[in-house]
């Protein structure tokens, strides 16, 4: 069954949040031949230039059977320049799937479809979405949500992400899992995953909590109080805690836990150890909690993660 994809652009568009899910459904197709039939679209057709001065070609917006549409991002005054050309079109709402990358979302949210439904989009962004959109419940600490027909994803290479996803939903696992293979993805991010990760692997928005982040991941079985790593830091508790929410974008406590998932994740996912001892050694203590730790995160406890990674 072949499935019909629409990518949409509009001028100054970010060249990844359309360039990563062509790529994930060009190699799907490579392992599944007539699974997917990829259409670049945009409001006027013809040559459009990205952020980037990258330029694609695309088809006009037209109301065809697609079955999958996958709505791009960029600036966001470029976003809401294009909006009024673009939502008019999406609110036909005519295939089976509709997805925003990034600040693509903005799009989906002002032509209603997210409306009561979960998404999340750029943390960059948040406040921004949060606050033209209250009927969205927006979690902008995952990659990328599903709720119903209508998927969303963070920042730029999260796209690609969620079109592993989109590919699973497809095509099952096997598939997803040599598409990721194949384009050097080393790990498939599952949709639970902070997509703080990145500002927490700088250390911050300058940096400045770098060797505190680094300090941290070298002691994950030891207590992480707010004291201790204000000590760390030399500065008292209250300074620090603000300080390190500015720049971070998430509490100590969540960075912490989300330092431990990370470590545990990749044991779990590569590894024959036990989850006792992985859950001991990357300081959760014992399984159950490390359990509930998952499930919260990623959606799914760590066996089933072990299993969909072929361990």
């Amino acid at each position: 069954m072949r499935r019909e994809i629409a990518i949409v652009v509009f001028p100054g568009f970010q060249l990844l949040d359309a360039a990563g899910p062509v790529a994930v459904f060009e190699m799907a197709e490579r392992f599944r031949p007539d699974s997917y039939s990829i259409n670049v679209l945009a409001p006027a057709g013809g040559v459009v230039r990205s952020s980037s001065g990258v330029s694609l070609a695309a088809a006009p917006l037209e109301r065809r059977g697609f079955d999958t549409v996958v709505v791009s991002g960029g600036s966001m005054t470029l976003v809401e320049e294009s909006q009024r050309d673009i939502v008019p079109w999406l609110c036909d709402d005519a295939w089976r799937r509709t997805a925003g990358v990034c600040s693509g979302a903005f799009f989906l949210a002002e032509a209603g479809l997210l409306d009561g439904r979960r998404a999340t989009t750029h943390w960059d962004v948040a406040e921004r979405f949060r606050t033209r959109y209250p009927n969205v419940r927006l979690d902008a600490d995952r990659m990328f949500i599903r709720d119903g027909k209508v998927w969303t994803s963070a920042g730029i290479s999260a796209g690609i992400d969620l079109a592993l996803a989109l590919v699973e939903d497809d095509l099952g696992p096997g598939i997803a899992r040599r598409t990721a293979q194949q384009l050097v993805v080393h790990q498939r991010r599952h949709g639970g995953q902070s997509q703080y990760s990145a500002l927490v692997e700088q250390g911050g928005r300058t940096g400045r909590f770098g060797d505190l982040i680094g300090w941290m991941r070298a002691r994950l079985t030891e207590p992480m109080t707010v004291e201790r790593l204000a000590a760390r830091a030399a500065m008292s508790p209250r300074n620090f805690a603000r300080a390190f929410v500015a720049e971070i974008g998430a509490t100590p406590a969540k960075v912490v836990e989300g330092l431990r998932l990370e470590a545990a994740r990749v044991a779990v996912e590569t590894s024959h150890l036990s989850l006792d001892h992985i859950a001991a050694s990357t300081g959760f203590g014992d399984a159950s909690r490390m359990r509930r730790a998952f499930v919260r995160a990623f959606g799914m406890p760590p066996q089933t993660l072990r299993r969909s990674a072929g361990v």
